[in-house]
């Protein structure tokens, strides 16, 4: 029995011994293959690459470098300056000295507690980082030591790869061997991002409590070391409260770490925090456009990924407080990081579009307690050459203190039946219309009714979007189904889509948030376009001080509509000017021109959106907040302003007609195949993306259409492109005017012109049957 015993322990000794030598065996293979894989793969040369960049980075700088608040410029497209961005480190900047101590040691506290024993990095807290990602399968808490998040703020971008953070690490090693610990506190507190565009703690003291930092209580520090750590998250301005508990958790850090004794940390605790207002600074609308496409611009070149659609709401939840997040870091950027940005907006076309809607609701006089006009408009104008936004204008102008709402691009309503060429018409061409298909206006049982109240029986398709025939646009979008037709506009990236959107009462412009003119007018530029959509932006190319392009526009196209459904779109839209609702508003000269309007219930907001070769205009007039105007319709106010505007970018210009129609072989379908319909739209996103020019050309030439991208192997089509980013998007006030799930009323009506307005076809009127006003 003893002998037995001794066998099989002297076999498991030897099985432990094989074990131990095999891992030792697979160790070394792993390695082997992980050094292999390291050089092979071209690790070894990029590491190698960034250790020396950071040496470089670190020796050629001084006290100077961080204490610089370089300044952005941005210019027109004939290189003229638009704007000047100056941020106000500089001003700001204070010694280690001035700096108070209670700063100083609540910012190591929370933030790095190793500080003045570390390196520069802090391997544990590197890899304590990495096991909370892999276990909760996202970044729950940063690694990073101050001297880290110092090199990222002054040398690289916020880029989240693992590239940047070696880099991060490299230069942060450099940084402790050149300065002392005093100096690189005293150059993070001065440099480290504190929310709303506040750089250093200075500003951050002034901008939040209107004191200098040495005047401040010690919770009031606290509550400034507190926001770094997610300026976002803990934004004062919209988020008080976690900024307040983000407080709390700094003093019980001081208090644990004996830098606050019991009496003082319960004194802080309760101490009652409050902010001042900001203040005021004035932007035009094409600085708070450009802002926001330059800001988005440089999130797309450091890799960030735009988003309009979500598998549920916690996914869009995550997404926007991560958009919303790097949204705000490089907004306030471009305020200090001595961009140049070169746009391709037109200061004089700026002008004409403001002048034009100015005059065109001049006799609106009407202002809110704030002295803002009551009656607003707003207008985007698109170059159809390079699909860029020459113009936008957000509201009437005024001189006014204050952030300047930009009603073009950051205000939601209903397009009442603008929107019909977009997600019906357009659609239907695709799917066996033509211009000439018979369809029947018929009164619809607890359906919609025609504006004019008039109901012709069997016309065409034609004549129905000429006369915006209601029963036939709800009929033929009942048979393309809701999701099909609305998918169209999550093509183009419309943002304000609502689940509660996706059903008939669309057709007619009856949505829940609604839509801005910025959309609408991409929108009829890619059917002007053969059906290429185009993301709009005024961003051409942004580069740093030393000329290194940082973003160039990368100018794609993205197949939305046929190319044969698009032309005879547009061929059936300028018969609107000539037969239907536009009548009237045609241009000067006999310019070719097509274009729709659009009227929601109740007359609260009226539209008109346009092209010709040259450009696309989409105009909105309506109250901020919707309310009935007697007289609004798409072809009074809103047409006038487009036609005013339109004859003045025009004037001299060659008269281009537009490309003809595509004739091919009709296949009347009787019904839609949903199924049908839904694989043609597969199809069509699995094509690759076109790349197109964004250089202008001579619209003066006309050689019988513009060069560039086209769609399904037809050879005309508009060239150009751009790749600015419209989705996501940062909400501004409680101004703007969305109409809240306002989505119609059974009651059509005509007309109701003023004395003053000439004589106009009915107008079409927005009519959801599902819910009386």
């Amino acid at each position: 029995m003893a002998e037995e015993k001794k066998q099989k322990k002297k076999k498991k000794k030897h099985r432990l011994l094989w074990a131990f030598i095999w891992l030792q065996i697979l160790l070394i293979m792993a390695v082997v293959g992980v050094v292999s894989f390291y050089y092979v793969g071209g690790y070894a040369s990029q590491v190698s690459k960034m250790h020396a960049e950071a040496v470089s980075f670190v020796r050629n700088s001084d006290e100077d470098t961080f204490r610089r608040s370089l300044t952005s410029e941005a210019y027109d497209t004939d290189g003229k300056v638009i704007s000047v961005m100056r941020g106000e480190v500089d001003s700001y900047y204070l010694s280690f000295d001035e700096i108070p101590l209670d700063a100083t040691e609540a910012i190591v506290s929370i933030e790095d507690k190793k500080f003045y024993h570390h390196p520069g990095y802090d391997l544990k807290a590197i890899v304590r980082a990495a096991y909370a990602m892999v276990r909760n399968r996202k970044i729950t808490q940063g690694g990073s030591t101050i001297t880290q998040q110092l090199a990222r703020t002054i040398f690289l971008t916020n880029d989240r790869t693992w590239q940047r953070k070696v880099e991060e690490i490299y230069i942060a090693v450099e940084l402790e061997k050149k300065y002392s610990k005093q100096q690189i506190l005293e150059f993070y507190l001065n440099n480290i991002y504190f929310g709303n565009g506040y750089y250093g703690i200075q500003a951050a003291a002034q901008g939040y409590f209107r004191k200098d930092v040495a005047e401040l209580s010690t919770s009031q520090v606290a509550f400034l070391c507190g926001l770094p750590n997610n300026p976002t998250l803990y934004n004062p301005r919209k988020e008080l409260q976690a900024a307040v508990s983000r407080r709390d958790r700094v003093l019980r850090n001081m208090y644990e770490d004996g830098i606050l004794s019991s009496e003082n940390y319960q004194k802080a605790v309760f101490e009652e925090i409050s902010i001042k207002k900001a203040r005021t600074v004035h932007n035009n609308y094409m600085e708070t456009y450009l802002y926001y496409c330059a800001t988005r611009a440089l999130m797309e070149a450091d890799g960030f990924e735009f988003r309009t659609s979500f598998a549920d709401s916690e996914d869009e939840a995550a997404y926007k407080a991560e958009y919303d997040q790097l949204y705000d870091e490089y907004n306030a950027t471009l305020f200090s990081g001595g961009y140049r940005i070169y746009t391709t907006l037109d200061q004089t076309m700026q002008k004409q579009l403001q002048d034009s809607i100015d005059n065109g609701l001049s006799s609106f006089k009407e202002k809110s307690d704030e002295g803002i006009y009551k009656l607003q408009g707003s207008g985007v104008c698109i170059d159809n050459d390079t699909g860029c936004v020459r113009a936008i204008v957000g509201g009437r102008g005024q001189k006014l203190e204050g952030y300047t709402l930009n009603r073009a691009f950051q205000s939601f309503r209903q397009p009442g039946s603008a929107i019909k060429p977009l997600i019906v018409y357009t659609p239907a061409l695709e799917n066996g219309m033509t211009p000439s298909t018979t369809v029947k206006d018929e009164p619809i049982e607890d359906g919609p009714k025609n504006s004019d109240g008039i109901y012709e029986g069997k016309i065409t398709l034609r004549k129905a979007v000429e006369k915006s025939k209601n029963t036939v646009a709800w009929k033929i979008f009942e048979k393309l189904t809701p999701s099909v037709g609305l998918s169209y506009l999550e093509e183009m990236d419309f943002r304000g889509l609502e689940n509660s959107d996706y059903r008939t009462a669309a057709a007619l412009g009856g949505f829940t948030r609604g839509v801005s003119a910025l959309e609408m007018a991409k929108g009829y530029a890619t059917i002007l376009n053969d059906g290429a959509y185009r993301e709009p932006t005024c961003i051409a190319k942004i580069t740093n001080t030393l000329g290194d392009v940082i973003y160039e526009n990368a100018s794609t196209e993205r197949i939305i509509y046929q190319a044969a459904a698009a032309r005879d779109m547009t061929d059936i839209l300028q018969g609107t000017f000539t037969n239907g609702t536009a009548r009237g508003l045609e241009l000067d000269d006999g310019m070719p021109c097509a274009g729709k309007t659009g009227t929601t219930n109740d007359n609260k907001d009226g539209w008109f959106v346009g092209y010709t070769r040259y450009y696309t205009t989409a105009i909105w007039v309506g109250y901020d907040m919707p309310k009935k105007l007697t007289g609004l319709a798409g072809s009074t106010y809103p047409g006038r302003i487009w036609q005013n505007f339109m004859n003045k970018i025009h004037k001299g210009k060659k008269k281009l007609k537009f490309l003809k129609p595509i004739r091919v072989t009709p296949q009347e379908k009787p019904e839609f195949d949903d199924t049908d319909v839904t694989r043609e739209l597969e199809e069509r996103r699995q094509q690759d993306q076109v790349q197109v020019d964004l250089t202008p050309s001579d619209n003066d030439d006309d050689t019988g259409g513009n060069s560039g991208g086209n769609n399904n192997g037809n050879t005309v089509g508009n060239s150009g492109g751009n790749n600015g980013g419209n989705s996501g998007g940062n909400t501004v006030g409680n101004s703007g005017g969305n109409n809240g799930g306002n989505s119609g009323g059974r009651n059509s009506q005509d007309e109701d012109d003023e004395d003053d307005l000439p004589e106009l076809p009915p107008e079409d009127i927005e009519d959801d049957p599902g819910d009386d006003e």
